[in-house]
């Protein structure tokens, strides 16, 4: 198998297992581990995954965030109820930014109820599933593609979003940290930013494993956005910081 093949390879399995140790991937791939690490030196290298003791993970830490694909699979039913909840505050005729996060995109097959509507996005995953939607006025930002977020960013997209005004944006966090929401990638936060700036309401919704997690950049305060929505009652000390700091919190739990 050549090096590509084998590389993606790697990056299918641990889209399944979350974590693999280079004795595990030398032995699927049949090849020596110092190929392994090659491989996965170079995927490090590429913001795929990080290297941990002994292997490779592409869960997130405080530095890292994970590929788009595989945070698509965590937590799937919890962000399909916050998806469900967020579309109540839209109305027809309005114009709507989705953030690059899995769970704010997931959204976008839920408005077709909600037409007409403008919708405004970064999200390949979004543009794919709205492009051609009658009723649907979709302007999907430019920019430069992103295979880890599954979407664009960059001096294009970010351009285009300040020459844009909407009604309501709904953007995804990787990180909750006391009342203020983080993230890995400073031009991720730096994108999330401007969205939130385009849009006269602003709603965040995070599963509730986001809570009590950090991470490298600093995106915003809590109580910047309209209301925070997630999917499970938070514990008593966090949901006191977050009342305190006047944070209106959305509970979304399974009926």
């Amino acid at each position: 198998m050549k090096s590509d093949g084998r590389r993606q390879g790697i990056m299918d399995f641990l889209m399944d297992t979350g974590t693999a140790s280079v004795d595990d991937l030398a032995s699927r791939f049949g090849v020596s581990k110092m190929t392994v690490h090659r491989d996965l030196d170079e995927l490090e290298e590429s913001g795929f995954l990080r290297k941990i003791r002994g292997g490779a993970s592409i869960q997130p830490s405080g530095l890292f965030e994970s590929d788009f694909r595989y945070r698509q699979k965590q937590a799937a039913e919890e962000k399909q109820r916050l998806a469900v909840a967020a579309v109540s505050v839209i109305e027809p005729g309005q114009t709507v930014i989705i953030d690059d996060g899995s769970t704010a995109g997931g959204i976008a097959r839920h408005l077709a109820d909600l037409r007409p509507l403008t919708v405004i996005s970064n999200n390949l995953a979004v543009i794919q599933d709205l492009a051609g939607v009658a009723g649907i006025t979709l302007i999907a930002l430019g920019g430069q593609y992103s295979k880890k977020f599954h979407g664009f960013f960059g001096l294009l997209a970010e351009d285009t979003l300040r020459s844009l005004r909407a009604d309501v944006a709904f953007l995804s966090s990787s990180a909750i940290h006391g009342v203020s929401a983080f993230h890995q990638d400073q031009e991720v936060v730096h994108t999330k930013r401007l969205m939130m700036a385009a849009a006269a309401r602003k709603y965040l919704l995070v599963d509730h494993g986001k809570f009590g997690r950090t991470a490298l950049h600093f995106l915003t305060d809590l109580k910047a956005f309209d209301a925070v929505f997630t999917g499970r009652e938070l514990g008593p000390q966090m949901r006191e910081a977050l009342d305190g700091a006047g944070v209106s919190l959305t509970l979304v739990e399974k009926d």
